[in-house]
This record gives C-alpha cells, structure tokens and sequence, in this order.
C-alpha cells in the first residue's frame, strides 16, 4: 500500500489499481458538529412536543410546521455530513476495461463501472485560494467539493472530495497512467 498525501492510499497491482479516498479527519471538528446535531435534535424534539401537547392556536401551530420542514432539512444535511466526515470513503478501482467508483459509508454503496471507451474529458479543478467557493467547501457542514470530473454519456461524474492542490495533481498522474494504460 502506498500513500498520496494523508488521506489517499493506492494499492498498484499488476491487472487493476484500488484507490481509497479517505475523509479529512479532525477530532475537534467531528466533536463540534456531533454536539451541534445532538442540539439540533433537542430543538426539533422540543418543537415536535410542543405540536403535540401545548394548545396552539392556527398561525402558532402554521409557523411551527413552516419550522419542522426547515429543521428536517438540515437535520438530514448535517447528518450526512456528520457521518460522511465519521466513516465514509470513496473507492477507485482501475482495471483493463473500466474504472470503477464507490462512494461509501460503513464499506456499503455501489460500485459503479465506467467504461473507458465512453469516458471524456477527465479533468480536475481546485478552487483558487480565497475564493467564495473555496471557503465554502473547506466548511466540515458541507458534503461536495469534488475536485474530479469526468463526462459519461451526457452526465458529469464527480468524485475526489476536497482534495488539496497537492493530493489532486498527484492523483490525477496516477489515475491519468492507469486510464491511458
């Protein structure tokens, strides 16, 4: 097993590679956003109490339900987040007909087959430093910041999530290689 960065490592076999994409790991981070939802679910706890036993009248009870929807979406965005952050890993398997990519949590999710023939314009892009899009992806709440794109029959597949510059070009050689190969 050899490694790209700290959160890359790559296994180069004589038939196939198998890439693994590990999350960015930091306790503190991870323990903030666990407190944060731990909070989240008392405030939406509590709301969901008051509908059902305090006496509201029809706006009260309207501005609460308008609330439960708001609270339901980030209580599912953040979650995801969460767990992503915990336990998820993208996997990358590159074989003489396809390159393979499962975006997992708990090693659950499928593997998906991309056959090289109808694979075009492989290509990665890093937000410049600074920018609105780069501070907004560096955020731990937010799940995207794919740094690798690919088109696939019409569809844009993304994978590489918040890569550094570093990690992405070191990646993108490796993947480059084995695609070509």
């Amino acid at each position: 097993m050899k490694w790209i960065g700290n959160r890359i490592s790559f296994n180069d076999q004589k038939d196939k590679t198998t890439i693994v994409i590990d999350p960015s790991k930091n306790i503190w981070i991870t323990a903030i956003m666990g407190a944060w939802l731990g909070m989240w679910y008392a405030i939406g706890g509590t709301v969901i109490w008051a509908l059902n036993v305090m006496k509201l009248n029809g706006q009260e009870e309207l501005i609460l339900w308008i609330f439960i929807v708001f609270w339901l979406y980030y209580a599912w965005r953040v979650t995801m987040s969460f767990f992503w952050n915990v336990r998820g890993q993208e996997y990358i398997k590159i074989d003489a007909d396809a390159f393979y990519l499962k975006k997992s949590f708990l090693y659950f999710g499928k593997s998906v087959p991309y056959y090289f023939e109808n694979i075009k314009n492989f290509k990665f892009e890093i937000p410049r430093e600074g920018s609105l899009q780069s501070i907004w992806e560096s955020s731990p709440w937010i799940n995207g910041g794919e740094r690798f794109e690919f088109d696939y029959f019409h569809q844009k597949i993304r994978f590489g999530k918040k890569l550094n510059e570093k990690e992405a070009r070191l990646l993108y050689q490796l993947i480059s290689k084995k695609i070509k190969a």
